[in-house]
Order: structure tokens, then C-alpha cells, then sequence
């Protein structure tokens, strides 16, 4: 007989209670604008390719005992000079039941992996958004988001020694 067929019903099953736990409830677009002032001649032959500018930030939040909301919100400005292509906004969010996870852990979980989850998703309306305006479908590259992570702590703490430095 093994051990397993030995140990007490019901261990196996609260061994697996206790596993940290990370599951998906809901995704959706919380905000969307998309803004095409040149349309219908967005990017005709001829015309000076746009400057993209790309800027990414993930925020979280509790929204229940066990329940984070965490939003990955895009922003993309296309401009060639003064001229304006395009502008998109895209909030988009996620509800997260973490369970069984360390507080050490929680906040890289929200911050890197989560939004890494959403990422693909966000992508793809970025993609169909700028195609449905009429223009090559912009597909953004993958983002590392433990890189912005990191870059997010030593701002805060870059911050925090400001502050203490001035009091």
C-alpha cells in the first residue's frame, strides 16, 4: 500500500485548498476612444509615415475580499510633426480571484501577471480598432511587464527619498 492510501480522507483535499490560486472572472473595455481626424486620407500614398508613441500603465485594485480589478490602459498618438493620424485610448480590465497568495507575491501578481494575461486581448481591439478606421491594422509588440514593474518601484522609491530628503 502506499502513503497515500494510508493518509486520512480529505488531506489531499486540503493541501489543494491551500495551493495559491489565480483565476480570471470577467474581462471587458472599460474606456475606448479612438480619435481619426484625417479620415478618409488617414495614411494615402505618398503621405510622410506617422510617428507611433506608445505609453502603457497597469493599475489594481481590491474589489473584494478575494477579488482585484486590474486595468492595462494604452495609449497610442500617431502624429507626423504638428499633424495628428490618430489617437487611441484603451482601458482595459480584468477581475482576478487570488487565493492563498503570499503579500509579498501580491503585488507583482497584479502588476506583471495579470496584465500579461489581458495583454493579447487588448491587443487585438488595438489591432481591429485602427484596421475599422481605416488603416493597417497596428499590431503592438509583446510588453514586458515585469521591466515596468521594476521601473514603477524605483520611481516610488526615487519618491520616497525626495520626500524624506526635503522633510
Amino acid at each position: 500500500m502506499t502513503s497515500e492510501a494510508n493518509a486520512p480522507q480529505g488531506a489531499g483535499e486540503e493541501a489543494q485548498a491551500n495551493q495559491p490560486r489565480l483565476s480570471i472572472l470577467t474581462q471587458y473595455v472599460k474606456d475606448l476612444s479612438f480619435e481619426n481626424p484625417r479620415a478618409p486620407m488617414g495614411l494615402a500614398p505618398g503621405q510622410p509615415r506617422p510617428e507611433i508613441q506608445i505609453g502603457v500603465d497597469v493599475n489594481a485594485r481590491q474589489v473584494g475580499e478575494q477579488h482585484y480589478e486590474v486595468v492595462l490602459q494604452i495609449r497610442i498618438d500617431a502624429k507626423s510633426g504638428e499633424t495628428a493620424f490618430f489617437l487611441l485610448e484603451l482601458a482595459y480590465g480584468g477581475v482576478f480571484t487570488l487565493a492563498n497568495i503570499p503579500e509579498d507575491a501580491l503585488q507583482p501578481l497584479l502588476l506583471i501577471e495579470c496584465p500579461r494575461i489581458l495583454f493579447p486581448f487588448a491587443r487585438r481591439i488595438v489591432a481591429d480598432v485602427t484596421r475599422d478606421g481605416g488603416l493597417p491594422p497596428l499590431l503592438l509588440d509583446p510588453i514586458d511587464f515585469a521591466t515596468l514593474y521594476r521601473r514603477r518601484l524605483a520611481q516610488q522609491a526615487a519618491a520616497r527619498q525626495e520626500a524624506a530628503g526635503s522633510a
